[in-house]
């Protein structure tokens, strides 16, 4: 028992530092990190002395994916998801169906074994986008954020989709049964709405709870704990859990600002942005030490035809989502613009072909490879089980490393670089400027002469401002007497961290205070870094 409890925790610290240092490694070639941790972890499962992990489907499923999918919905901004949402299901409803179906029948012309419903398994299976890596690689290499809103809206509602098209081709294999059309369409609405009914009974819950209490430990304990009760509900209630974590996530983000204090608005960044960075860079690390356990399954198979039939299967998905981009982009333009007059423009060839390129497969695919049952209800092994497993780590690889490193000079020959949204920003800043300064006019005069003083100058440092967003600055800085003050209050605030040091060298003062004080330093320091970043 002692002996296994010490493997495993030399397992997770080597893991750690693999990570450390490959993501650091990343930082220095300015590579996205999924890239370079899959092919990190891919070259070092060939040394003895690295960990073999083996990749467990529940351990995926039940803990590292609920904060994962939770995280992302939580920072998808619920305007851009509702306006692009006939889009995001053309891609995260549409293209899962045609994979299933395109896949299911081209994958029989090539390996004869493959009758049709393991190969609509394979094409769930290759369904789903990793939303991941998707927002990592997408953000760093300068997507337009019109293409890159309706990519990571698609990778969350095909999580959900794609699952759940391999829960019904896989049941088909599992039972030789077809089940009839009214039992089909009546467990995948009971899927959909009761996932979504789950999340938002959940999200309302937390709500509340968030609103009835002002302790930012609790509430960031609370949180952490969310994803996972948005997903055990909705898989308790035989729903799609997946869908019911990224509805919770949806609805809650919208909520934060009003629930949330602002010291937990704060503190939850930081401590989803560090579950985030953990949970993601193990999991990609993972997948490529992956690679032994999978060529042993394949084995008996020859290379040529391991090669020739990952090749093949890596064509088809692309293809697929090739041919499917084009068309339902003209469907959703004509739909959006059309029916629910949108004020949209229909997407060009270059930026189709870009979403097209964005298509890529992580960790779960891999854990829904590995995820199929070993037998079929009869006791007969599932067919082609690793041959699944080998062609779907194939995609994972050719779309996350080949797709991901290509997509910058993808884009540079397309001539599509990132859109720099700053109007629309500085009518933002406008309308709370604006707003200030009317609640400042309506105030009354006060007798205090202090008091009047300090109205005064709010009111010329807010009239100085909104001259500055309409004369140009994105920060509302009409000379240099912004930015020579700026400079000047950072010096300041150094020496203030000084005499902090000095203050807690000599133990004059409570560190509590000291902390606090610090606090009240580094908020400042955010708030004054990002000014000058947007300047």
């Amino acid at each position: 028992m002692g002996s296994a409890i010490h493997g495993t925790e030399g397992t997770l610290l080597a893991l750690v530092v693999l990570v450390a240092l490959l993501a650091a490694f990343a930082q220095r070639l300015k590579t996205p990190y999924p890239i370079v941790l899959v092919l990190g972890g891919l070259v070092l499962s060939f040394f003895p002395r690295v960990p073999h992990v083996s990749l467990n489907p529940a351990f995926v499923f039940l803990v590292v994916l609920p904060p994962l999918l939770f995280a992302s919905a939580l920072n998808t901004a619920w305007r851009e998801f509702r306006e692009n949402l006939v889009s995001i299901s053309m891609l995260g409803i549409g293209l899962v169906a045609f994979t299933v179906a395109g896949v299911a029948v081209a994958s029989h012309f090539f390996i004869p074994d493959f009758d049709w419903r393991v190969g609509a398994v394979l094409g769930a299976v290759l369904s789903t986008t990793d939303a991941i890596a998707v927002s990592a690689i997408a953000r760093r290499v300068g997507l337009p954020h019109q293409i890159l809103e309706v990519i990571e809206g698609e990778s969350l509602a095909n999580d959900a989709t794609g699952l759940l098209a391999l829960q019904f081709t896989t049941t088909l294999v599992v039972t030789g049964e077809i089940p009839s059309v009214s039992d089909g369409v009546t467990e995948f609405v009971w899927l959909i709405l009761v996932g979504i009914a789950a999340g938002l009974l959940v999200g309302a819950v937390i709500d509340w709870f968030d609103r009835s209490i002002r302790d930012t430990a609790l509430q960031l304990m609370v949180s952490i704990a969310t994803p996972y009760f948005a997903y055990l509900l909705g898989e308790s209630l035989r729903a799609s859990g997946v869908l019911a974590t990224v509805t919770c996530g949806l609805y809650l983000g919208r909520k934060r600002s009003d629930s949330f204090t602002t010291e937990a608005r704060l503190d939850s960044r930081a401590v989803w942005n560090t579950i985030d960075f953990a949970l993601n860079r193990l999991i990609f690390i993972v997948v490529g030490l992956q690679l032994p356990a999978v060529l042993d399954g394949m084995k008996p198979w020859r290379w040529p035809v391991l090669i020739g039939g990952a090749g093949f299967v890596c064509a088809v998905v692309i293809g697929l989502r090739l041919l499917w981009m084009f068309p339902s982009s003209a469907i959703s333009y004509f739909i959006r613009r059309r029916i629910l007059h949108q004020d949209v423009r229909m997407p060009d060839s270059r930026e189709q072909f870009a979403m097209v390129w964005s298509g890529l497969r992580g960790v779960l695919t891999l854990a829904a490879a590995v995820s199929l049952p070993e037998t079929t209800d009869n006791g007969a092994p599932f067919p082609h089980r690793a041959a699944i497993i080998f062609l779907a780590y194939s995609v994972i690889l050719v779309t996350l490393v080949g797709q991901g490193l290509s997509l910058p000079w993808v884009l540079r020959k397309l001539k599509i670089g990132e859109d720099t949204d700053e109007t629309e920003e500085r009518a933002a800043r406008q309308a709370l400027l604006a707003a200030a300064l009317r609640a400042l006019k309506t105030m009354p005069a006060s007798e205090d002469e202090t008091e009047a003083q300090a109205a005064d100058l709010l009111k010329r440092y807010y009239r100085q401002r909104l001259q500055g967003l309409k004369a140009g600055d994105i920060n509302g800085n009409t000379t240099n007497l912004d930015r020579i003050y700026q400079g000047l209050y950072s010096r300041l605030r150094q020496v203030e961290r000084q005499q902090i040091a000095t203050l807690r060298a000599q133990g004059r003062f409570r560190e509590s205070i000291l902390q606090e004080l610090e606090k009240e330093l580094d908020l400042t320091d955010l708030r004054w870094n990002r000014s000058s970043a947007g300047a």
